[in-house]
């Protein structure tokens, strides 16, 4: 995906795969599993006890990310050490933080991808969680 100074749209098809690194990204257990990799690596359990997950689930983002190829592992004997396995990962994740600030977090509002959903739907509900620090940080 390359946006340029001739403003030539790419095709569809040339977009799949940038979508499909957005959509390896949209989950919350995803980007908090890589958020604590690019803290430096870590085991399975490691992760489900720092994380609070089960580890099926862990096992599952796991293999989700390195099938993306954003996360791989090292085995040491018995145990296997996950590790970021794109170094770019970590820079786009802040330039996705810089954003969110830039735009004061307003795609929690999104009636489509927003998370800002109270039982009442509250405005205040929404507030609270478009000033939520605790999205992806670097």
């Amino acid at each position: 995906m390359v946006i340029d100074s001739d403003c030539r749209m790419t095709s569809l098809d040339g977009l799949a795969p940038a979508a499909a690194l957005f959509h390896s990204l949209a989950d919350p257990v995803r980007l908090s599993i890589v958020q604590r990799l690019a803290c430096g690596e870590a085991r399975v359990v490691d992760l489900t006890r720092e994380l609070g997950l089960a580890q099926s689930t862990v096992s599952k983002h796991l293999g989700c990310l390195r099938g993306c190829r954003l996360v791989d592992y090292r085995a040491e004997g018995r145990q296997s050490f996950y590790f970021i396995a794109a170094p770019q990962l970590p820079d786009l994740l802040r330039s996705a933080e810089q954003l969110l600030a830039a735009t004061d977090r307003a795609v929690a509002l999104c009636p489509t991808y927003g998370t800002a959903t109270t039982s009442t739907g509250s405005a205040e509900g929404r507030a609270a969680a478009v000033g939520d620090p605790a999205r992806v940080r670097s």
